[in-house]
């Protein structure tokens, strides 16, 4: 059975976006098993994905934000067109676990990134392991993020963390603002590794853990890993994939 969803954020371009499709969709009689269309930018999308992470759907986004990442442009003229013709690419989330201050454990998961982030006025003090293998034994810094594909080119980005392939297989763990080591750059590690981040001073010095919009304050550990069982699957227009956007960025902080 198909079954077809156009949903919107509550921006008056979105609404206006999603009734124009609503009419041009109904008219040309289109269908798609499980097809959701999201209208809105990468927050918004985010979030759909997260709500519908049981289910089997494909997402294809709109944007009626500022930058869209994660979104294709709205085509009024080719929106048939560009929903028939388009890529699946599948992306896998980071899962978020953290054990507070009160030995709580509270889990996320994170399509972009997770961020290890200073709580006071007091810079964090962490450890970083790979596994059993230790990165590094003491980071003085504003924190650390560990972030996807998809991600790398979002926060991790603007830290001046690398930009991977869509298909790398990597992780990115970057330094915000490393104090100590200062020359301390991060780590391209196996997107099957388990990343474990421990609070060295959790009294003196709180830290806070975010997986994309979800926070959890006073954290004493935070292990990160790639989920494999969560697959999201995401449609680009054909001139506009999202590794060709990973491309496109990679090569504008070449030439910076």
């Amino acid at each position: 059975m198909s079954k077809l969803q156009i949903i919107s954020d509550k921006n008056k371009k979105s609404l206006k976006i999603k009734y124009l499709l609503s009419k041009k969709i109904k008219s040309n009689f289109f269908k798609k098993d499980n097809l959701v269309i999201v209208i809105g930018g990468d927050g918004f999308m985010l979030q759909t994905l997260k709500k519908n992470k049981s289910y089997k759907k494909k997402f294809y986004g709109i944007n009626s934000g500022n930058y869209g990442f994660l979104m294709n442009k709205f085509s009024s003229k080719d929106i048939i067109k560009n929903l028939l013709k388009a890529n699946l690419v599948s992306i896998s989330p980071l899962e978020m676990i953290v054990k507070n201050k009160n030995n709580q454990i509270k889990k996320s998961i994170a399509i972009n990134e997770v961020s290890v982030l200073r709580q006071s006025r007091q810079a964090a003090s962490i450890s970083i392991k790979q596994g059993s293998k230790q990165i590094i034994k003491k980071l003085v810094s504003d924190g650390v993020l560990v972030s996807t594909p998809a991600g790398s080119t979002a926060y991790n980005l603007s830290v001046h963390g690398p930009i991977l392939s869509l298909h790398s297989k990597k992780l990115s763990i970057s330094p915000i603002s490393a104090f100590r080591p200062r020359r301390w750059k991060g780590k391209i590690v196996n997107d099957k590794s388990k990343i474990i981040i421990k609070n060295l001073n959790p009294s003196k010095r709180p830290i806070s853990a975010v997986a994309d919009n979800l926070e959890v304050r006073n954290a004493k550990t935070i292990t990160v890993k790639t989920n494999y069982k969560i697959k999201f699957n995401l449609l680009y227009d054909k001139n506009r994939s999202l590794q060709k956007k990973i491309k496109i960025e990679q090569i504008r902080n070449e030439i910076k």
